[in-house]
C-alpha cells in the first residue's frame, strides 16, 4: 500500500502541510516514520534518564525506573516479565562508552555522526571543546527543556561523514525556514533576554568543535542562528519510557476482576508517589528532525496526533477522526487544557512559541468574541509556558 499521506505547498503564509492520500479511519496509523537526525536533551542525561544515545529508547527497566523516580531502590512491580526492557542486547561505544540499545543502534551512529561526535578518553575532560559547548548549552537552556544545541552538532557531524553531503543539505533545508526577525524571536524565545551575547558564545564555541569548509556558511553569524530557528521551529519533542510500556502492557493482560482492580490501584498510587518526588518529568527526553511530521499544521481541533509507542524515536502519527482523501491532516501544537482556553488565549501561546495566529475553523467560529481572558484564564496565564507545550509533544 502506498502512503496515506503526502506533503503538498499550501502558500506562501502556511508553507506546506500534509494532506491524505487516500480516506483514513479514526485510531488508524497514518504513518510511521524515523527522525532525520534526533538527539537526548542534555539535563535529562545528565539526571541519569538513561536512553539510547541514538534512538532514545529507554534503558533502564521499569522497575528501575520506577525505583529512581521515587526515590525507593526496594519497590518492587509485579508482572516484571511485562517490561520490554532487554539488558542483553544493549552495547557501548568501546572508545567513549556511551550506551545503545542494541548493536544496530551503535552501528547506525557510527555510519552517521558518531565518528565525529565521539569523545573517546576525553569524555570527562571539561576543557574538550565539545563539552565546553555542551556545557555552555546547559548553562543557557534549563529544564523543562526544548531544544538541544547536541541536535545541531549531529547535522554537522552527519554532513562532515557523509560521502553525498549535497543529499544532506537538501534533506535539512527541507524544513521550514523563517525570515530574519523571525529567527531572531525564535532564538530569543529559547535563550532568553541575554540572546545576542548568549548566540555569539555558542556559535564560537561551535565553531571550535565542529568547523567544516563545506558548511561555512552555517558557522557565519546569520547562517548559525538560520540552524538555530530551524531545530526551534521544526524540533519535535521525543518522550521515552521503560515504566510508561509496562503500564501499558499490564493494561492489556486479561485478568480477574479482583487482581484487575488491585493492580489498577498500585499504578494509580504509584503515579501519585512519583509525582510528589519527581513532579512532571517522568520520560526520556530529547527532540528529533521529522520530514513529514513537520509538514503538519496546527489546529485547535486537530484530526490527529503524535506519540511515540515503541518506546524509541519512531513517531507514530495516528487519526482521531476519519479523515477524507484529499483533506488536510492536522496536529495540535497546544495541550488538552490549553485548547479549551479562549481564542485570544490559545493565540497568545500559538504566537509566542511558534509565530503564527490560528485560523482553524474553531478559531474562525470564535472570531468575534471578546479579545480579553476570562478572569480566572488570567490568573493561569503566567503558567503557560514550555513545560506544557513538550508535555503535549512527548506524551508517550
Amino acid at each position: 500500500a502506498g502512503a496515506a499521506a503526502e506533503a503538498r505547498f499550501i502558500s506562501s503564509a502556511k508553507g506546506k502541510g500534509l494532506f491524505a492520500t487516500k480516506n483514513i479511519r479514526k485510531g488508524e496509523t497514518v504513518f510511521v516514520e524515523r527522525p532525520v537526525v534526533s538527539s537526548q536533551f542534555l539535563w535529562n542525561a545528565l539526571y541519569n534518564y538513561r536512553a539510547c544515545d541514538h534512538c532514545l529508547r529507554a534503558l533502564e527497566t521499569a522497575e528501575e525506573n520506577a525505583q529512581r523516580l521515587l526515590g525507593k531502590s526496594s519497590l518492587v512491580l509485579p508482572h516484571p516479565e511485562q517490561c520490554s526492557i532487554r539488558k542483553d542486547l544493549h552495547q557501548q561505544c568501546p572508545r567513549c562508552q556511551v550506551t545503545y540499545c542494541s548493536a544496530e543502534c551503535r552501528q547506525a551512529a557510527l555510519e552517521q555522526y558518531h565518528q565525529v561526535l565521539c569523545l573517546g578518553p576525553s569524555r570527562d575532560d571539561p576543557t574538550h571543546p565539545l563539552n565546553k559547548l555542551q556545557e555552555a548549552w546547559r548553562n543557557m537552556h534549563y529544564p523543562p527543556e526544548t531544544s538541544s544545541v547536541m541536535l545541531m552538532a549531529r547535522m554537522v557531524a552527519t554532513v562532515k561523514q557523509a560521502k553525498d553531503k549535497e543529499w544532506w543539505i537538501k534533506a535539512f533545508s527541507q524544513f521550514c525556514s523563517k525570515t530574519a526577525n523571525e529567527e531572531e524571536e525564535i532564538v530569543h524565545k529559547l535563550l532568553g533576554d541575554k540572546f545576542k551575547g548568549q548566540l555569539e558564545l555558542l556559535r564560537l564555541l561551535f565553531t571550535e568543535a565542529l568547523y567544516d569548509e563545506y558548511l561555512s556558511r552555517w558557522f557565519t553569524p546569520e547562517g548559525f542562528r538560520s540552524l538555530f530557528a530551524l531545530v526551534g521551529t521544526n524540533g519535535q519533542g521525543i518522550g521515552t519510557s521503560s515504566l510508561s510500556q509496562w503500564v501499558h502492557a499490564c493494561d492489556a493482560l486479561e485478568l480477574p476482576v479482583l487482581q484487575r482492580e488491585e493492580l489498577d490501584a498500585f499504578i494509580d498510587q504509584l503515579y501519585k508517589d512519583i509525582e510528589k518526588e519527581s513532579g512532571e518529568f517522568l520520560n526520556c527526553e530529547g527532540s528529533g528532525l521529522y520530514v513529514l511530521q513537520s509538514c503538519c499544521n496546527h489546529s485547535c481541533i486537530p484530526n490527529a496526533e503524535t506519540s511515540f509507542p515503541e518506546n524509541n524515536f519512531l513517531l507514530h502519527l495516528t487519526a482521531l477522526e476519519d479523515i477524507e482523501a484529499g483533506e488536510e491532516i492536522c496536529i495540535s501544537y497546544l495541550d488538552c487544557c490549553q485548547r479549551e482556553r479562549s481564542r485570544h488565549s490559545r493565540n497568545k501561546i500559538l504566537r509566542e512559541n511558534y509565530l503564527f495566529t490560528c485560523s482553524c475553523p474553531k478559531c474562525l467560529a470564535q472570531a468575534d468574541d471578546a479579545d480579553v481572558t476570562s478572569d480566572e484564564e488570567e490568573e493561569g496565564e503566567g503558567e503557560t509556558d514550555d513545560a506544557e507545550l513538550e508535555d503535549e509533544m512527548t506524551d508517550v
